[in-house]
């Protein structure tokens, strides 16, 4: 867990600069208005030493490193668990748009989707490649294709993995 800023409640921290220089050990509130005044976060490295050991990071990136951090965790964490959506290759605007909206959902939570178009007869095929090739192009940003698109008798499938 990421501790920022105010939620520091120990007394005493041992800081580190922006640069990465030593600043001894100083005062929560002190730290707290040094880095106010720097404009930038507070954030404690670690619970487990006293004084707890924090540093000066520039507003926001702190942030971003935790979430980069949890992301590679999870993808490390074990087999991704496969979700299938269904469609029909004569959907409707407003059903392809929750499917996209669902399939987007599961790509940012870490779980990779199968999506699966049932073919009613033979002549489908091509507008169910063109279905899952303009869903995988909005699909872009969260996820990346594993698989081909794979026509076969009576459905057309690819396999999406989370970004």
């Amino acid at each position: 867990m990421l501790l920022m800023n105010e939620k520091i409640k120990a007394s005493e921290v041992a800081l580190t600069g922006l640069r990465g220089e030593d600043l001894g050990i100083v005062g929560r509130e002190e730290a707290l208005a040094m880095a106010r005044e720097a404009k930038v976060d507070l954030v404690c490295t670690s619970l487990l030493s006293s004084p707890p050991p924090c540093k000066l990071v520039a507003r926001g990136a702190a942030k971003q490193t935790d979430a980069q951090e949890k992301k590679a965790e999870r993808i490390q964490g074990g087999a991704v668990k496969t979700k299938e959506l269904r469609l029909t290759a004569h959907i409707e605007e407003h059903d392809y748009e929750t499917k996209l909206r669902q399939a987007e959902k599961l790509l940012t939570s870490g779980h990779a989707v199968q999506l699966t178009v049932k073919l009613a007869g033979a002549k489908e095929g091509e507008r169910a490649k063109a279905l899952i090739d303009r869903m995988l192009k909005e699909l872009a940003p969260h996820g990346t294709r594993e698989t081909g698109i794979q026509v076969s008798g009576k459905q057309a499938a690819v396999k999406v993995n989370p970004a």
